[in-house]
């Protein structure tokens, strides 16, 4: 990425707003220095940015490995994916019955960034056999590149008679959707509460929504329920050690009787 061009300040002399020609030259060319100033601040933002931007991509492709461990984790358990969507507020806000049952196939969820991380990213679900749809992976790509973002979703091959979408109307963003309506639907991604929720909120760090039944019980933060369990399970080592010790130390005493019952009888 070259250096970002520098921008022409936004007051030049006799170009000054009209509200500003009450001002004596001395306050007129003061703020055409203050806007020189900002114009040179601008530029340290944009490379700023640009370094940012690029600091994600190193550490997004860090990540990655880390994603793929979890990823083979979490096939371990049982409606993962389902139960974590279901247990934060907004998402589950639109989850109806029926699509709580379709969920309950989604087996695998991942983001998956474009390249350069600015210009959007894929949600991707992967599904079991099911009783409502042939596809095995639905996509909904985000796409904020040039000057219109739009969304593209894979369509659903639904089986005969399964179809539980009633609202597909792309021209109506004000109507309440369901997630399958939501997924469905290639509305304008700026406005896509939904898409920001399960990628900046939900897939980093899914376990502390699955844990959630578990954290309101306890009152623990995520952190503090990790630290219990870990604290459980120490004690418990230290039991299971404590109880071999006693044990041994029953046997070596009953030994010693049998020993002084000998003894007497010699």
């Amino acid at each position: 990425m070259g250096e970002p061009s520098a921008k022409k300040p936004k007051l030049e002399g006799d170009q000054l707003p009209e509200h500003l020609n009450a001002f004596q030259e001395e306050q007129k060319r003061s703020l055409i220095l203050i806007d020189e100033v900002q114009n040179e601040l601008d530029q340290i933002n944009e490379q700023a940015s640009e370094e940012i931007l690029k600091v994600e991509q190193k550490y997004n492709k860090l990540r990655h490995p880390h994603y793929e461990r979890r990823a083979e984790h979490i096939k371990n358990l049982p409606n993962f994916w389902s139960t974590t969507l279901l247990n934060h507020h907004q998402i589950s806000s639109i989850i109806n019955p029926v699509e709580e049952e379709v969920l309950k196939h989604l087996e695998i969820l991942e983001i998956e960034e474009f390249e350069d991380i600015k210009s959007g990213y894929v949600i991707r679900l992967t599904f079991g056999d099911n009783e409502y749809f042939e596809n095995d992976k639905i996509e909904k790509e985000i796409n904020l590149a040039g000057e219109k973002p739009c969304t593209a979703t894979t369509p659903i091959k639904w089986k005969e008679g399964k179809c539980f979408i009633k609202n597909d109307d792309e021209n109506n963003p004000n109507e309440t959707m369901s997630f399958f309506e939501w997924l469905i639907r290639n509305v304008d991604p700026t406005l896509d509460d939904i898409a920001e929720v399960i990628k900046d909120d939900i897939w980093p760090n899914p376990l502390q929504y699955f844990l959630c039944p578990a954290l309101d019980a306890t009152n623990d933060t995520y952190e503090e329920f990790l630290d219990d369990e870990e604290q459980l399970e120490e004690v418990d080592d230290e039991g299971g050690s404590e109880e071999g010790s006693e044990a041994e130390g029953g046997s070596n005493k009953v030994a010693s009787e049998d020993d002084v019952d000998e003894e007497e009888e010699n």
